[in-house]
């Protein structure tokens, strides 16, 4: 038997068989002209319909992989048998084994960086309080097909299907000019907006531009660690920024850095919001040092509990904010488009520096998303998005408040997760081991500062992707724990 059907798999049973039919095909294991078994057959010995076999194979007469001969089935095509079959690997050297020298000329600081880590099964787990990731059962996937088919007319691929080389799509970049920026307060021309692929490709651009090694680099402490491992990169002095109830603590390390990373908006991880009076001490500061702002607005899109609270770099009167957005919260990380609003002059080097590592983003994934949001299915989810995390928020500040009494604070911006302190002592990442029995998932969170030591009892636990009715008792189970 050379074909199986695994029903653990989250992939349709036509796709599974029609894969390894071709499988088959391009290593040898199915001869020119060899006869296919006939679809009653291999659909009674698959324990699947026979309907299925026969769609998987009239597409592979398609394709051209097969063909229907009348009154004897399906044999294998003399093209696909004959021009598609691959090479046999024949190993000159023993397995594993390599002539280079390897560790001379790789970065090993790369190896040594702390990343954070999620079980790749946490959908397993009865109670995934895991961050970042999204409740698929809210997304509104027939309004994402009736976009993505739109872009898929032939009228509309005349557009989007040629090379853009350095180009963005103008309808994507028109819909965040028009709707997405001036939600921020942020008012912006066409030629000072830059799409990159997420969040995290938008500072690895920006670090790769500006940042030089020596250069005082101020991030918030706790922060993002990607963006601390991204900077690193660059070989910069990292400065750590202070965080309290009210956001970043202006001070001498913010005078003494060139640029800074920060997340006014909504903070990563404590989720606190920047307050007035700090958002102009930062932007003051600026620009008496001469130095840089990059603003992740993080989760601003999840704004439902307090008020509006618009962008730093709409207070930015002299270019030195650069903004960066991402569309991956608002609709689903594999999507992988964020956006860059930042001065024309920087803006067209990002551009040229985007154009070595590739070129643009997928000009069909900008294309769609524009209709999306253009067609008012965006607006949409995100009213979708704040009615369920805003039951969420809800239920989990009371389930803590039960459970873990003084251990959080509620976050007044609104977000996906609440940030823990532990009692003194904790170790959280024997806590987030220990949970896992229980069927919990949380994120450990040591690994948000630059010390490790100073975060081992605070831990965040998100509410995106854990159904409403399941966070009460995950929390309790937590509670015991502790």
């Amino acid at each position: 038997m050379l074909f199986t059907i695994d029903r653990n798999l989250q992939k349709p049973v036509q796709n599974q068989l029609r894969e390894q039919i071709i499988a088959a095909l391009m290593n040898g294991l199915l001869a020119a002209g060899e006869k296919m078994p006939s679809s009653r057959k291999l659909a009674k010995d698959l324990g699947i319909s026979r309907t299925t076999v026969m769609i998987v194979y009239d597409k592979l007469v398609e394709g051209e992989f097969l063909v229907a001969v009348p009154r004897s089935g399906y044999r294998v095509s003399d093209i696909a048998a004959n021009a598609e079959t691959l090479p046999q690997r024949t190993p000159d050297r023993e397995e594993g084994c390599s002539a280079v020298d390897w560790e001379s000329l790789l970065d090993s600081r790369l190896g040594r960086q702390r990343n954070i880590v999620k079980p790749l099964n946490w959908q397993d787990y009865p109670y995934p309080f895991v961050y970042g990731q999204p409740d698929a059962s809210l997304f509104p996937l027939p309004a994402w097909r009736e976009c993505s088919r739109q872009a898929m007319s032939r009228l509309a691929m005349r557009d989007w299907a040629n090379d853009a080389v350095m180009a963005d799509d103008p309808e994507l970049i028109t819909e965040i000019r028009s709707k997405l920026l001036p939600k921020r307060g942020i008012y912006a021309d066409k030629t000072e907006i830059l799409i990159t692929l997420g969040a995290q490709n938008a500072l690895y651009l920006i670090a790769a531009l500006l940042m030089r090694e020596g250069m005082a680099v101020g991030i918030e402490d706790p922060g993002y660690p990607d963006a601390r491992n991204i900077f690193d990169r660059r070989g910069v002095s990292l400065i750590p920024l202070g965080v309290d109830e009210d956001g970043v603590i202006i001070d001498d390390n913010v005078a003494r850095s060139k640029i800074l990373y920060v997340t006014p908006s909504h903070q990563y991880p404590t989720t606190v919001t920047l307050s007035p009076e700090r958002r102009k001490a930062l932007l003051t500061s600026a620009a008496v040092t001469g130095s840089l702002i990059i603003e992740d607005d993080f989760e601003s899109d999840t704004n439902y509990m307090g008020d509006a609270v618009s962008a730093l770099k709409s207070e930015d009167r002299d270019g030195r904010v650069i903004y960066v957005g991402s569309l991956s919260k608002s609709m689903f990380p594999g999507l992988r488009l964020g956006f860059i609003v930042a001065p024309e002059r920087l803006i067209r080097e990002l551009r040229f520096l985007r154009r070595l590592m590739l070129r643009h983003a997928p000009s069909n994934n900008q294309r769609t998303t524009a209709l999306f949001i253009a067609q008012g299915y965006h607006l949409s989810y995100i009213h979708k998005l704040h009615k369920a995390y805003g039951e969420r928020w809800h239920r989990m500040a009371a389930a803590l408040t039960t459970h873990m009494p003084g251990m959080t604070r509620a976050p007044r911006f609104g977000g996906t997760s609440f940030w823990v302190k532990g009692p003194e002592g904790l170790d959280a990442e024997i806590l987030a081991e220990r949970a896992l029995d229980q069927g919990v998932v949380l994120e450990p969170g040591a690994i948000h500062f630059m010390e490790p030591a100073t975060g081992q009892r605070y831990f965040r636990l998100g509410f995106s992707s854990i159904a409403l009715d399941r966070i009460e008792e995950g929390i309790r189970r937590l509670a015991a724990l502790l």
